[in-house]
C-alpha cells in the first residue's frame, strides 16, 4: 500500500488536495454561517437544518440528468468550474436582504452543480494513483477534510460571534476563489476518461449498469443511507446548541479524522474488510444518549465517539472499486457522492421536520434509531447474499448484459 509521503509526490495529487481543502473550508465556514443566519432570521429547526445541507437534496437530480459529466468533461475545466460557482453563489447568499426563499433557490442550484463534483474529483484521483493507492489516497483525503472541518468550524463559530453571517459568507466565497485558482494552475489539461457527450440518457444507462449488480446495490444502500440517517443528527447541533454548534461540529470533525487514520493507515487488510458493520453501529448509537439531553460536554464526547465511525466508508468505496470497472470510476464514485449527499440532504429535512415537532434532542434520537435499524438489515441482507446458492453475475457479466 502507497505512504502518504509517496502520495505527495504523485504529479498533479497535491494541487487537488490543496484545491479541494480549501473548498471544504470555504464550505464549512459558509454552511456554518448560511444555517445561523436562517436561523436567527426564522427560528426554524427545519429551516437552519435545510439551510446547510439543503445542497445535498439537489443531488438526487444531478445524479439523475448531469452525472455522466463525471467521466466525459476535461476534469480541470469542470473542477474549476464548480469552485468558481460556488464563490459566486456564496457571494449571492451574502446580500443584504435577500429573501429567504431566494437564499434557498441559490441552495438548489449549488446543490446541481455539486453533484457534478464528487465524481469528477473521485474518479480523477482514482485516475492519477495506482491501484492500490485509492485507499491511502481516499482516507487522506478524509483526514484533510475532518482536519478542515474541525478549524473550519472553530474558527466559524468564533468569527460569528464578533462578525456577522453575511461577512463570513463572503469571506468563503474567497475561499472558494482561492480553490478554483489552485486547480487551475496545479491541474493538468487531461482528456475525458470516456468519450461522447454528457447527457440524461448517458447518465441513466450508466447508472442502471452500476445498480445492475446486486453486491453493488447493497454496497450503496450501505454507503447512503446510514451515513445519512446520522448527518440527519449533525444538521441539528444549531437548534439543539446555538452557541456552541460549531464545538459540536469541530468534535464531530475530530472524531472523524480519528476513524479514517485507523482505518485507513492502521487497520490490515483482512480486519478493515470486517468492520464495516461495527463501524456504522458505531456512527449511530451514541446519538441515542441525545434522548435525555445531556449537557454540552457529554454531547461532543458522544458526537466525537460517533464520528469514529464515518470511517467504514473507506471500507465501503474499497469494495465498491473493486466491483466496478475502471472506465466508469468517475461516474461509480460520483453515484455514491450524490447518493449520499443526496441522503444526507433528505435526512437533515427529516431530522428538523421531527424537531420542529418536537425537540432537537428527539429528533437525533429517532434518526440514530433508524440508522441502526438500517445498518442490521443490509448487514443480514448482504449475509443472505453470501449464502451458498445461486451465483450472483459479476460485473463483467452485468456490464455484458
Amino acid at each position: 500500500m502507497s505512504s502518504y509521503r509517496s502520495l505527495f509526490r504523485t504529479p498533479e495529487f497535491t494541487p487537488l488536495f490543496l484545491g479541494s481543502a480549501a473548498q471544504t473550508a470555504a464550505q464549512t465556514v459558509g454552511g456554518l454561517a448560511l444555517a445561523t443566519l436562517v436561523w436567527r432570521a426564522t427560528g426554524s429547526p427545519l429551516l437552519s437544518a435545510v439551510s446547510m445541507f439543503g445542497p445535498s437534496l439537489a443531488q438526487v437530480l444531478g445524479a439523475t440528468f448531469l452525472l455522466s459529466g463525471a467521466d466525459r468533461l476535461p476534469p480541470r475545466t469542470a473542477l474549476s468550474l464548480i469552485a468558481l460557482a460556488f464563490a459566486a453563489g456564496t457571494a449571492v447568499q451574502a446580500v443584504p436582504g435577500l429573501p429567504v426563499g431566494a437564499v434557498f433557490g441559490v441552495v438548489l442550484v449549488l446543490g446541481l452543480v455539486a453533484s457534478l463534483g464528487g465524481g469528477v474529483r473521485w474518479g480523477l484521483l482514482n485516475e492519477i494513483l495506482t491501484k492500490d493507492g485509492y485507499l491511502p489516497g481516499r482516507s487522506l483525503f478524509n483526514m484533510m477534510s475532518g482536519l478542515m472541518q474541525i478549524a473550519g468550524f472553530a474558527t466559524g463559530g468564533a468569527l460569528l460571534g464578533t462578525l456577522s453571517p453575511r461577512v463570513c459568507l463572503l469571506l468563503s466565497a474567497a475561499l472558494y476563489l482561492l480553490a478554483a485558482l489552485a486547480l487551475r494552475l496545479g491541474l493538468t489539461a487531461r482528456p475525458p476518461r470516456s468519450g461522447g457527450r454528457p447527457s440524461p440518457s448517458a447518465t441513466w444507462r450508466t447508472n442502471a449498469l452500476l445498480w445492475s449488480a446486486r453486491p453493488r446495490r447493497l454496497t450503496y444502500l450501505s454507503l447512503w443511507l446510514p451515513n445519512g440517517l446520522v448527518v440527519g443528527c449533525e444538521s441539528l447541533y444549531v437548534s439543539y446548541a446555538p452557541h456552541a454548534a460549531g464545538t459540536l461540529f469541530a468534535c464531530g470533525a475530530f472524531g472523524m479524522f480519528a476513524g479514517d487514520v485507523t482505518v485507513g493507515r492502521l487497520l490490515p487488510p483482512a480486519v478493515r474488510r470486517r468492520l464495516a458493520t461495527p463501524l456504522l453501529l458505531l456512527l449511530a448509537t451514541p446519538y441515542l444518549v441525545f434522548c435525555a439531553h445531556p449537557p454540552l460536554p457529554v454531547a461532543a464526547v458522544c458526537v466525537t465517539v460517533a464520528s469514529a465511525g464515518f470511517g467504514a466508508s473507506l471500507v465501503q468505496q474499497e469494495r465498491l472499486m473493486d466491483l466496478t470497472p475502471g472506465e466508469l470510476a468517475g461516474q461509480a464514485l460520483g453515484l455514491h457522492s450524490s447518493g449520499m449527499l443526496t441522503m444526507q440532504g433528505v435526512s437533515a429535512a427529516l431530522a428538523g421536520a421531527v424537531a420542529q415537532l418536537t425537540s432537537p434532542a428527539a429528533g437525533m434520537t429517532v434518526m440514530a434509531a433508524g440508522s441502526v435499524g438500517v445498518t442490521l438489515a443490509l448487514a443480514t441482507a448482504a449475509r443472505r447474499s453470501a449464502e451458498p446458492g445461486p451465483r450472483e453475475p459479476g460485473p463483467a457479466a452485468a456490464e455484458a448484459r
